[in-house]
């Protein structure tokens, strides 16, 4: 039997997941968290936040994020793609600047608009 702590909403329910019972979760106080508990098991997933440079704007950086969960196993791989990514402004929040960022069917998305200086 595995431990974690859902993340799902404040209340922070303390999980326990049984992998030897189908993926039983218990402690969950609502639906989503025993559908968190499976998930962080079976395959967990993170929406990935960062920056990438930015060329032509009032900032150096622009900051970015998935435009859903990607597969944990996945970060390393799709931040490297992020660590070598440059844009020109102007750039509009919502803005996709790379689809299907590592195979992994999100795209990265800006999350602030920069217009040119």
């Amino acid at each position: 039997m595995n431990e974690l702590i859902c993340i799902v909403c404040p209340r922070g329910c303390h999980l326990h997941v049984d992998e030897a019972q189908n993926y039983a979760v218990t402690g969950n106080a609502c639906p989503r968290g025993a559908e968190y508990g499976v998930q962080e098991f079976r395959c967990p997933v993170r929406t990935l936040t960062s920056t990438v440079v930015l060329r032509g704007g009032p900032h150096r950086r622009l900051p970015v994020r998935t435009s859903r969960p990607i597969p944990k196993q996945k970060i390393t791989d799709a931040m490297a793609v992020i660590n070598q990514l440059q844009v020109e402004a102007p750039v509009r929040a919502g803005q996709v600047l790379c689809q299907d960022i590592s195979g992994t069917g999100a795209d990265l998305i800006a999350t602030r608009t920069m217009e040119i200086i």
